[in-house]
């Protein structure tokens, strides 16, 4: 991964993860789908505003706001008993928003390889999250090309 790629907040919570052992990630990973931030009000309850993450077994949905100063807001839908993936979607609204839009095009795709947590948790809740992020970017550019 390119280091000087990655945005600050990423790389925070990316190192986060890195300074615990295993078992410590995994419990880090659930504080934060605790700390995943509501969708706003024009979003709520209008799942078809917003993108579902097929690759993702629960049901995950995204919507990415740029605004005219080329900043980027994410917003993401996950279920309570979905812990798991609520946090990667937690890490990626958190760490996203905020940024400019060619700071999220850069994140490098492997990013969610990065975080210290491919041994605790299954390659297909891997998969979701990369899902997510993937999707973010593509929101991204569209809503740039608009």
């Amino acid at each position: 991964m390119t280091e000087t790629l990655l945005p600050a907040t990423l790389a925070e919570i990316r190192d986060e993860f890195l300074e615990l052992e295993e078992p410590e990630r995994l419990q880090l990973l659930l504080e934060y789908s605790q700390e995943l931030p509501p969708v706003p009000a024009q979003y709520d309850g209008h799942p078809e505003m917003c993108e579902r993450v097929v690759e993702c077994q629960s049901p995950v949905y995204i919507v990415i706001d740029v605004d005219s100063d080329d900043r980027v807001a994410m917003h993401a839908t996950a279920p309570a008993e979905a812990p798991t993936t609520r946090g990667f979607a937690s890490i990626l609204v958190q760490g996203i928003s905020g940024l400019s839009a060619d700071e999220v095009l850069a994140i490098p795709d492997d990013f969610p390889q990065s975080i210290g947590l491919t041994r605790a948790v299954s390659p297909l809740r891997i998969a979701g999250m990369t899902g997510m992020l993937m999707r973010a970017k593509r929101q991204v550019r569209a809503k740039r090309a608009a």
